[in-house]
């Protein structure tokens, strides 16, 4: 029985080469190419980040968390947060809806139509925070309007979720559209010949299948939304404990050389994105896992 033994792949050969297969990986030049990533990323990434954990403790813990519990501190962290998560949560069927459009319809237009779900990418986000307060001010064509209902769009948190909502749409859509295109449409066909009613197929075999992608492009959302300054000061009016968002407050406190100051809201930021990210790629997995079985 031992002459039929399957022997290894480098039984066979020399010491030398034996020697070269261990040192050596199918995939060539990984030492060099893990070196440069790590140094890259260290250096775009890493430092920035190091530097932004370290300066705010220059205050002592009592003046880093006196900072952090300022009002005005306080009620800028909670629009920022608060604008941004409701956006993305308003993007999810917002998204879903255009991708699914733009993908099992053919109509005039369709085209025009997916080019101008990446005009928010394209657009400069000052040029898009005039355009949305020229249209949302009390003057302006929507703003008018929604202010005979006692609505005030323009310079109130309100102007806020809706310039979010406007740069926050096109990463739903371009997260889940590509899952869309390449879902197999022979399980829906089957789905339907077994009696699943329209309703049925999407919840049960197009929404699992699109779940994880779904929740990318909400968290992606959510963390631009977070830190969108350009296209949200010129409409939110930047009012202290009223419409003002962070990264504003955080420049202020940069023009009045408070360093420290700016840095803690910044590690605040930090760690609020950071625990909020965590959370999303748990689900994810938990989607992933739940779709396999």
């Amino acid at each position: 029985m031992a002459e039929y033994a399957i022997k290894p792949p480098t039984a066979d050969l020399p010491t030398g080469l034996i020697r070269g297969w261990k040192r050596y990986s199918i995939l060539p030049g990984f030492p060099l190419a893990m070196g440069w990533t790590l140094s890259w990323l260290g250096l775009i990434v890493l430092l920035p980040l190091s530097a932004l954990i370290i300066r705010p403790w220059e205050l002592g813990v009592g003046g880093v968390w006196a900072t952090l519990v300022d009002p005005r501190v306080a009620a800028a962290l909670r629009l920022s947060f608060g604008a941004a998560a409701l956006a993305a949560l308003v993007n999810a069927p917002l998204g879903l809806l255009v991708a699914w459009t733009l993908t099992r319809y053919e109509f005039p237009g369709r085209r025009t139509v997916d080019a101008l779900v990446d005009l928010p990418f394209a657009l400069p986000t000052a040029v898009a925070g005039i355009a949305l307060t020229a249209i949302y001010s009390p003057n302006g064509p929507l703003g008018a309007m929604f202010a005979k209902i006692g609505i005030k769009t323009a310079y109130s948190p309100v102007g806020v979720f809706i310039a979010l909502l406007f740069i926050g749409l096109p990463f739903v859509v371009r997260t889940v559209q590509p899952v869309l295109q390449d879902l197999d449409r022979e399980v829906e066909e089957a789905a339907h010949t077994l009696g699943a009613t329209d309703f049925q197929r999407f919840r049960y075999v197009v929404l699992p299948a699109v779940a994880p992608a779904l929740l990318s492009g909400v968290s992606l959302a959510f963390a631009r939304g977070v830190g969108e300054y350009g296209s949200v000061i010129f409409i939110a009016g930047n009012m202290p404990l009223k419409s003002e968002i962070a990264p504003l407050l955080i420049v202020i406190k940069l023009e009045q050389y408070d360093y420290a100051g700016a840095a803690a809201v910044g590690l605040a930021m930090l760690v609020i994105s950071f625990g909020t990210l965590l959370a999303v790629n748990a689900a994810q997995v938990f989607l992933a896992r739940r779709g396999r079985a």
